[in-house]
Formats: C-alpha cells, structure tokens, sequence
C-alpha cells in the first residue's frame, strides 16, 4: 500500500516496514521457493507504485496477475492478512487498477511487436543461437543493410538481405571481411525456425513506442503494463531477450534523471534466471552494464526467481531492495544456497538469519531495504500485506473487453507491412531479371539478324555462283556454236577448193575417170588442211 508517501510493503513485530519511493530506482529482488508467496509481494509492490503514479511493467508468466484489473474479494487467507496489519487495518480497502494487456502473439493481449532492427544483431544472434562466426556475420549483415539504406523490419526482409548478400558475397568480401555463405545458410535455417515460433508476428509493425508506457489514468495511478508470458516463456532464449531487449529501449530513450523522488518506471522480471542462463560473456557483461546504468535513468528493476544464486554477483551486487522468502534446505547444495543468501543481509541481533530463512511460512520473508539515506536496513522478519486487487487469472471475456476499450487498441492493433528491404530488394531482383531477359532477348535477336543476314549473303552468293555458272555455260556454248559455224564454212570451203584441185589433176592424169578421182582426192586432202588450220 501506499502511504505516507511511503510503499508499506508488510509488519514486522509490529512494526511497518516501508520501501521509499526515492530509493525504488536502487532495483530490487524477490525471491523464494515455488508456493512461498513471491506473487503476492509482487502484486502488492505494483499496486503501491501504480499508486504512487509510478508506471509499472510485469511479466505474467502464470495467468495470476491479468486480475489486478478488478478489486479483490475477501477470503480467509486473505483476511488472516488483513488482521496481522494491526490497527491499520480499516484502512485496507480491495481496489482496481489501470491495466494493458499484451502479447507477443496478439492472444491475450495488445500484439507487441518490434523491428529486426531495433533488436540489434547482438541480441538477435542470441535469440538464432549462433556461434560466434555466424554473429559476426549477421553484424556484417545489418551493417551492409545500413550502409545500403535498407529497413530491417521483419523475418523476411533478414532473409532477403541474407540472399542478397550470398549472391553479392564475392564483391561485399573486399569491403566488409569473408562472407561464408556456410554461415549465411546456418542463419536463414534459424531464421525459418524462429518464424516456426512466433518470431513472423514479434518482427513487424506497429512497433512499440515505450514511451506510450510512461502514463498515469485519470486518477494519477501508474498504468500497469502486463505481458501475458504463458506461451513466451516455453521459449526461453525469446523471453529472456525480449526482457532485454526492453531494458535497452529504456536506455537509450531515457535522458539521464538523476535522484527522483520516485522512479519513472519500475520493472518486474518473473523466472529471472531465464534471463542469465546460457548467456554469453559479452551478453553477461550488457546485462550488468544496463542494470548499472538504467538507474540514472530513473527505472527501477526487480527480479523475481527462486534462489539469489540464479542472479549472476555483477548484477545481485546493484539490487538495494530485498525480499527473501523460504528456501528449502534438504540437500547440501540447497543448504549452502540457503546460507548464502541469509548472509547476504546485514545481521539482526534478534535472530539467526540462516534458520529463519528455512523456517519461513507462506506470506513471511525476510526483508532489507535501502533506508531515507540509501544504507542497507538490518533484516527484519516480515509478514506481507495482502494486495488489493483481484488474485488469479481474468475470464476471457472481461480480458477481451479490457483490450478492444484500451487507448491504445487503435494504434497497435492492426498490422501493416511498409516498403522495406524485402520489397527494394524484390523490386532489384525482378528489374535485373528484366534487365537479363531484356538483354537475353536483344541477344536473340541479334543472334536471329546476324543468322539471317548470313543467310541472305548465303542465297546472294549462291545466286551469283549459278548465274555465273549460266555464264560460264552460255559462252561455252556460244563458243561451240562459233566453232560448229567456223567448221561447217571450213568443210564446205575445202571441198569445194579440194574438188577444184582434184579436178585440175584428174585432167591432168586423164579421162573422166581421173577427174572424178581427183576431185575426191582433192576434196578429202582440203578437209584435212582445213581442219589443221582451224584446230581439228
């Protein structure tokens, strides 16, 4: 509750322990074995903050906390609560609060939604579970998409710029370092399995603006932002990326704020030991960075696990604000969990923090806190104060009508897909492939000109060598007429001088006898020298 300027948080021999506002932004943890209570000192640490107009973000990873929208209602564990908080306790009144809905995949609540861009390679190579080549290779990529001018928006304007650069990996090489298309194949096959998991809905648009999470209702109430994690956390690596991913968000988009009288926003992070587990040193090492830092910032940070060991000592070290619930201590290893985390705390003379700590019952926990000057309490032993709203899951359709009457329905409710590198590439691809069938095209037919020009020359030249052949006959023919003619006038000529000489010598050899003779002799001896003088 929220009171005196103060979050009451439980009692402790009779005595009210509070957490100030001022000192909120120091971070937090909640911790305890399964059943020990951590939902309910989560419920009742949001409902102070919303009350004191802190903006408040929380992870539902069980269903258990979409009630904060309506008042609680009285029951007996809840009244035993009620009772321990002494006189106070006809102040206690079960109360409402303003609450968002959302979903990574638009089930149960607003679709939350981001760009591949705005996650960064980093983080996205943690979600892809890549090895360190193939991280570098997907920096590469985005850094080829920027210098390009190119939108990462969604899965597959990634997977467009992975084939664009395996197609152009020759050139790109020279200027960005090897491009192993082995890897580039690794990463469109985790890129396809991620989509398999929801990934196509979380990388689209609208993406969140967080800052429409910085507001207060008209009661001056922080909102309380609630992520329905009932699927996303079945995909750990997601989830625990995505909380970062938020956490960076904050970072950069808030200015330095300094010390506040309250936070600008508090965050609490449900099965916190998803967000370290399996994570790389570089990734360790941002982590620890933002939590350090986002302080500064005026965010608050909470985590909520089982056991301290889950949370990395870089990180534990930065978080002021305590609540310890029961350990169990049944095995050595759960035994020396136990006395790490009791000695955490600063000693109370009062009573052995070890056995305490095992000994807790359901709603108890020990409790440390950073005082009005920012020094760590002695622990205390602490009874919860009961939340004022609602416990457990919200009907459907309660749910459903929360989220269509949401301000914010409008504006992240409807999907669109805006020109980005998919669609520029697409269009490269069909204009080069144009440009390739229009050149294939031009090659053809200027393959078909030349064949049929070839052609023509073909036919011309096969007509000049008939028609000279026709020539060529034609003179010869005319030749053998010439010849033909020329013999014919030569016979006729010689016979006709022959028989003159023939007749000459047959008067002269005598009688008619001779003169026939002669002639013939004549005749054939003309022939003869006719022919030698005309080439036969």
């Amino acid at each position: 509750m929220y009171q005196d300027n103060k979050i009451w948080l439980g009692m402790s021999g009779g005595e009210k322990v509070y957490i100030y506002p001022r000192m909120a932004n120091r971070h937090g943890m909640i911790a305890g074995a399964t059943g020990t209570g951590k939902t309910i000192t989560l419920k009742v640490l949001a409902e102070s903050f919303s009350d004191c107009g802190v903006p408040v973000f929380l992870a539902d990873v069980k269903g258990d906390l979409a009630g904060m929208c309506r008042p609680g209602v009285i029951s007996e564990n809840l009244q035993k609560r009620i009772d321990a908080m002494g006189p106070d306790r006809e102040g206690f009144a079960f109360d409402a609060f303003p609450v968002t809905y959302w979903d990574v995949y638009a089930q149960k609540g607003l679709p939350l939604r981001t760009t591949i861009s705005e996650m960064g390679p980093l983080l996205l190579s943690r979600i892809l579970d890549l090895n360190d080549t193939q991280s570098d290779i997907l920096t590469i990529i985005f850094k080829i998409a920027d210098d390009e001018g190119l939108l990462l928006i969604d899965t597959k304007d990634l997977k467009a710029m992975i084939q664009y650069v395996g197609e152009n990996a020759k050139e790109l090489t020279l200027q960005y370092g090897n491009i192993a298309k082995p890897s580039l194949g690794a990463i469109t096959r985790a890129i396809i399995a991620l989509e398999s998991e929801g990934g196509e809905l979380f990388f689209s648009e609208p993406a969140l603006n967080i800052s429409d999470w910085f507001c207060r209702d008209r009661e001056g109430k922080g909102v309380i932002q609630i992520l329905d994690c009932q699927t996303l956390v079945n995909k750990p690596t997601m989830y625990a990326t995505f909380l970062l991913w938020m956490l960076s968000e904050l970072f950069e988009l808030l200015p330095e704020a300094g010390d506040l009288d309250a936070p600008k926003m508090v965050f609490f992070f449900d099965e916190a030991h998803l967000l370290f587990s399996n994570a790389s040193k570089t990734l360790l090492t941002k982590i620890e960075q933002v939590v350090k830092l986002i302080r500064s910032k005026g965010v608050g940070i909470y985590f909520i696990t089982q056991s301290p060991k889950d949370i990395p000592d870089g990180v534990l070290a930065q978080l002021g604000n305590k609540v310890q619930h029961a350990l169990h201590a049944y095995t050595p290893s759960e035994q020396k969990g136990a006395k790490a985390a009791a000695q955490s705390f600063r000693v109370n003379p009062d009573f052995d923090t070890y056995d305490t700590l095992i000994n807790l019952g359901i709603g108890e926990a020990l409790v440390s806190v950073l005082d009005e000057s920012g020094v760590p309490t002695v622990v205390q032993k602490c009874d919860i104060l009961p939340p004022q709203s609602q416990m457990g899951a919200l009907d459907d359709t309660e749910r459903e009508r929360q989220i269509k009457n949401n301000i914010l329905y409008t504006k992240y409710n409807d999907y669109f897909d805006r020109d980005s590198a998919y669609e520029f590439l697409e269009r490269l691809h069909i204009a080069n492939a144009e440009a390739a069938e229009k050149a294939k095209q031009a090659a053809a037919e200027e393959k078909q000109r030349l064949k049929e020009e070839a052609a023509a020359e073909k036919a011309r030249q096969k007509e000049l060598a008939a028609a000279q052949r026709e020539e060529e006959r034609r003179q010869a023919a005319g030749q053998r007429a010439v010849k033909s003619a020329a013999k014919s006038v030569a016979n006729s000529a010689a016979g006709t001088v022959g028989r003159e000489l023939g007749n000459a010598i047959g008067k002269t050899v005598g009688g008619s006898f001779g003169k026939k003779l002669g002639g013939n002799v004549g005749a054939a001896l003309g022939r003869g020298l006719i022919g030698t003088l005309f080439g036969r």
